[in-house]
């Protein structure tokens, strides 16, 4: 177990203060430890977009140390239950990692064309976000981005490689959910 309180102050420290969203987390999916949160982050004048984060995703998990995070061009309580419905995924199913991709089973904001999710290193905040230490090793704090089923499937064929590439070569829109698709 790691502490949640240090995470969440290394979260604030790249992202500004953060609100507990704990009492929103829907009561289907409360098969997450009491230990389980998702953290609400405004814009700042590091980012002008909300952010989700989880906190205390691998709480139980010590083989796999991840947080997720998600962007959102608007205030959206939905991401609460879809950051949630993935740490369940990911503490009560299969394990998962820099590179996964996920099926949200439903669009990712209102009628968007994005309906998985890649997880990605967090280029925007870099090594800063992404490595928590701790003792004896770390933790990883990855961006949980939304992207179509095509994309997904060139990803299956191509390679994560390539699916980076393809979205540095076509200029992705991360924050749009009606964006076109890359692949």
């Amino acid at each position: 177990m790691y502490n949640l309180e240090l995470l969440k102050q290394h979260l604030e420290t790249n992202w500004g203060k953060g609100t507990d969203k704990k009492g929103q987390i829907p009561d289907p999916l409360k098969k997450m430890s009491e230990d389980f949160s998702v953290l609400e982050f405004p814009p700042s004048e590091k980012h002008d977009f909300w952010i989700y984060s989880t906190l205390g995703m691998s709480a139980d998990n010590p083989a796999n140390l991840i947080e997720l995070h998600i962007f959102s061009h608007k205030q959206d309580s939905t991401l609460i239950e879809l950051l949630t419905t993935t740490a369940s995924f990911h503490r009560n199913d299969t394990p998962l990692g820099l590179n996964h991709t996920v099926n949200f089973g439903r669009p990712w904001q209102n009628d968007s064309v994005c309906s998985f999710g890649f997880i990605s290193l967090p280029y925007m905040d870099g090594e800063a976000l992404e490595i928590f230490n701790l003792e004896g090793g770390h933790l990883y704090n990855l961006w949980l981005m939304p992207i179509t089923e095509s994309e997904r499937d060139y990803k299956i064929k191509n390679g994560w490689n390539a699916l980076e590439q393809r979205f540095e070569d076509c200029g992705l829109d991360y924050l749009n959910p009606q964006r076109a698709s890359c692949a």
